[in-house]
């Protein structure tokens, strides 16, 4: 491994997010950090100090970085990888934006008449592969602000989908006629499982998601119930795109815990078996991986 075999720092920065971890020679993760650092709070020419942050945080080690550091938005952009990927043709576009900090490409997808991004998670995705964790020919669903479901083949990320369910569900919150409905938690509640039932029952979500207002205001719903009946009907509408694709019955569902309890919450409620993984192990372990393979 070269520069890398006495240890190094990896970084998944997100939009909003970044989240640093010291890995020493022998792959273990000694230290972290995670603080509201995204890519949107750097302004333009500081990635150099940002990075110098991490490292003083830390430790003077080669950075591993992965998310949307590497897009448009970011410091320095690396280019998507086409459909299908594994983790080896990652590692041959990575991108390096110094000597010692190299910068993992993104996935892309062009099929079926559509159009499609990923990056970040397609570290989680091989990683959860590579640690024998995830199916190599699974389905897996990586619920986010962007949820995605992958369709695995052989190792790789054969064909995926977006889902922009997170985000609408912030956007709801933060600046529909909903938001006053939509402060409360979200609970794998009934509520949530009427919501989940009708959206598979019905495709009429803009319709529904406004009858979420008139129920409370009729009195045929509780106001505390709003928040998991909206998020139910948001991710039952998600899990219904996911369920057209052709796969097997078991789904992987990988990402932070309170994410992954809803949807796996949501796919049972259709009779189909959901495994929740750790997305910190698969990222780990996919970031591990890559590293072994930078000559």
């Amino acid at each position: 491994m070269g520069k890398w075999a006495d240890g190094f720092i990896a970084v998944d920065w997100g939009t909003t997010n970044r989240r640093a971890y010291l890995i020493d020679g022998d792959g273990k993760c000694v230290d972290e950090f995670e603080d509201a650092k995204g890519v949107l709070a750097v302004q333009s020419g500081a990635f150099p100090d940002a990075v110098a942050e991490i490292r003083q945080r830390l430790a003077d080690k080669p950075l591993l970085l992965a998310g949307m550091v590497g897009s448009n938005r970011g410091w320095v952009e690396a280019p998507y990888v086409p459909c299908p990927v594994s983790i080896e043709k990652l590692v041959d576009a990575l991108v390096w934006a110094g000597d010692r900090e190299a910068i993992v490409p993104g996935v892309s997808y062009i099929g079926q008449g559509r159009a499609d991004v990923m990056r970040g998670e397609e570290v989680q995705l091989l990683g959860g592969v590579a640690a024998g964790i995830v199916d190599p020919d699974g389905f897996v669903c990586h619920p986010g602000t962007h949820n995605k479901w992958a369709l695995l083949r052989h190792g790789t990320i054969h064909i995926f989908g977006t889902v922009m369910t997170g985000e609408l569900f912030n956007l709801l919150k933060e600046h529909s006629i909903l938001a006053d409905l939509l402060e409360g938690p979200v609970e794998t509640n009934e509520a949530f499982k009427r919501g989940v039932a009708h959206a598979m029952e019905r495709e009429m979500l803009p319709a529904d998601l406004f009858g979420v207002r008139a129920a409370v205001l009729l009195g045929q719903a509780s106001r505390d119930d709003a928040p998991s009946y909206t998020s139910g009907l948001l991710i039952g509408t998600d899990v219904r795109i996911g369920l057209t694709w052709p796969a097997g019955a078991e789904i992987g569902v990988i990402g932070r815990p309170d994410l992954t309890r809803l949807y796996a919450a949501a796919i049972a409620e259709t009779g189909r078996q959901a495994i929740e993984i750790d997305g910190e192990r698969c990222f780990l372990a996919g970031i591990r991986k890559i590293a072994e393979k930078i000559s």
